[in-house]
């Protein structure tokens, strides 16, 4: 069974001057639509890869495809990431985040920097490792889903094609804007009680 490419959760035109709809229709139908049809086409020439779900090619497999796969669930992940209504974080998250970063303010503020720090193409990420919620960054199409005991909450894609059409060069103005106005944090929470990054895998 062949990849497809996922639905947008909200409409394409929901964040207004956050992220346009022209921004979805080529980050989203262009350049997301790009992974899954070269991950269906080198699935294609490797029986020894069908039937596997994303999270298992992108544990075990390296090179092309593992690219492939890792950014189409790196994508999956980001759109759940985000939400066209402003929410906050509350209960035991918010207890996290408070004992780990000080405040919420903080942990937006520690998130920009990552994202903003992180050189070339990539993906500024919340994790909980060792029971402790961690910031980090993750390189190209790299993805938390390969690395024991990453545990993803939410994800930000700084790769240009992100942010370029609304933001031009402006990193920095992007990731504070949806940081502080589109993330999901009901996604997060979900992902803390190991309920949500599951949406971002596909069977095989």
């Amino acid at each position: 069974m062949a990849f497809v490419l996922p639905d947008l959760p909200y409409a394409k035109d929901a964040f207004g001057d956050i992220l346009s709809a022209e921004t979805f229709d080529y980050h989203h139908g262009k350049h997301h639509n790009a992974y899954v049809v070269k991950a269906n086409e080198l699935i294609a020439a490797d029986p020894a890869q069908q039937g596997k779900s994303l999270v298992e090619l992108i544990k075990s497999t390296k090179g092309g495809l593992f690219n492939q796969v890792g950014q189409i669930w790196n994508h999956t992940f980001y759109w759940n990431s985000l939400t066209p209504t402003k929410t906050a974080p509350s209960g035991e998250l918010l207890d996290k985040i408070n004992a780990a970063f000080g405040s919420v303010d903080a942990l937006i503020e520690k998130l920009k920097a990552e994202a903003v720090g992180h050189f070339a193409s990539g993906w500024a990420a919340l994790i909980l490792k060792d029971g402790a919620l961690e910031v980090t960054s993750y390189h190209d199409a790299d993805t938390p889903v390969a690395h024991e005991g990453h545990a993803p909450l939410l994800i930000l894609d700084v790769w240009e094609h992100a942010y370029y059409i609304d933001y031009r060069n402006a990193r920095p103005n992007y990731a504070d804007r949806v940081l502080k106005d589109a993330i999901n944090w009901d996604f997060a929470a979900q992902n803390l009680d190991g309920q949500g990054a599951s949406r971002a895998d596909q069977p095989g």
